[in-house]
């Protein structure tokens, strides 16, 4: 495409593009193209280079995400005036997403079509320096406002966060936080405490789920409860009916105390009633518990035998409290 098909106002007015001189923008201008595209048609996919930035002349632009379940979602909609991939661009990174064209659209490509930026630092490496340094400066800036975002809407994000993370059925922490955010803030020693109700399934057989949800939610009430008492500690549900406590700076005869005391709480619950020829259900628990780095340094490791410790006593009949130490178990 010759300069005349190019917008030079549109051009003039990106960040990327700023306080250049007239000549500069000229020869910018002849290192840009336009294209056309049909509705439906594609500007770019998932994985490309972002090799050229766009800005939207006419039309409309939507760009889309697939995700696990092969549903896509969209995540953003230009129309003409908006800048689109110069962010990507900028970074020299490759498109996370897919953009097509909503409605029939034209648009201005830097660098133009078939063109690349290797080409033009042939011809002027002063301007791409330019151009390069006023891209550092918008991806700064934008940052920091995301930042002042962030900042300015902290209780929104910590409700999201909180809800990210939070099982909804008991309130408790979701096992993900233990990989996202505990592992990094662990502090030797540090005690890791596993739970399982005993004959959890023949509660909710005999007496309904209602039971089994009220039972769950009571064992979580004991768990943020102590959590909050001792401080420096997260109350999680790890899979079905596992639930447990994470502590920092907390050694074997605290741990040992505290699963001892956990065992008692849960114990004292209130029994299911008794319903036609069935007796109350007293409430019991498997409780193994480990520290950290003493029992196995290797988090991971120590994580995974104390779970299997764990499974391996409630078969065994429950209602017990082991320690877990470096692939061995102890009462």
């Amino acid at each position: 495409m010759t300069a005349q098909n190019i917008d030079l106002e549109l051009l003039k007015k990106q960040d990327i593009f700023a306080n250049f001189k007239k000549e500069e923008i000229d020869f910018i201008i002849s290192f840009s193209s336009t294209l056309n595209l049909s509705k439906k048609e594609l500007l770019f996919t998932s994985g490309e280079k972002a090799a050229h930035f766009y800005i939207l002349k006419s039309g409309e632009i939507r760009v889309f995400k697939k995700f696990d379940d092969n549903q896509e979602g969209e995540t953003a909609r230009f129309t003409a005036g908006d800048t689109i991939g110069d962010f990507d661009f900028a970074r020299g990174a490759d498109y996370d997403a897919w953009a097509e064209a909503a409605q029939d659209a034209q648009l201005i490509v830097f660098p133009g079509i078939d063109l690349t930026m290797e080409m033009l630092t042939q011809k002027e490496p002063a301007l791409v320096c330019s151009i390069m340094l006023n891209a550092i400066v918008m991806m700064t800036g934008r940052i920091k406002k995301t930042n002042r975002l962030i900042i300015d809407n902290m209780s929104w994000v910590q409700d999201l966060h909180r809800r990210a993370y939070e099982d909804a059925g008991t309130g408790l922490w979701k096992q993900t936080l233990i990989a996202d955010e505990i592992t990094g803030a662990l502090v030797n020693p540090s005690a890791l405490i596993m739970v399982k109700p005993d004959r959890f399934k023949i509660l909710v057989d005999s007496r309904g789920h209602a039971y089994g949800d009220e039972a769950m939610t009571k064992i979580a009430l004991i768990l943020k409860n102590t959590a909050r008492l001792i401080g420096n500690g997260w109350a999680l549900r790890f899979k079905s009916n596992e639930t447990g406590i994470i502590f920092n700076n907390c050694d074997a005869a605290k741990t040992e105390e505290i699963a001892t005391k956990l065992a008692g709480e849960i114990a004292a619950m209130e029994p299911a009633p008794a319903k036609d020829d069935l007796e109350e259900f007293h409430y019991s628990a498997t409780i193994t518990w480990t520290i950290w780095p003493l029992d196995d340094p290797d988090w991971d490791s120590l994580f995974e035998g104390n779970y299997a410790s764990l499974l391996s006593n409630w078969k065994d009949g429950g209602d017990r409290i082991i320690h877990y130490i470096k692939g061995k178990a102890k009462k």
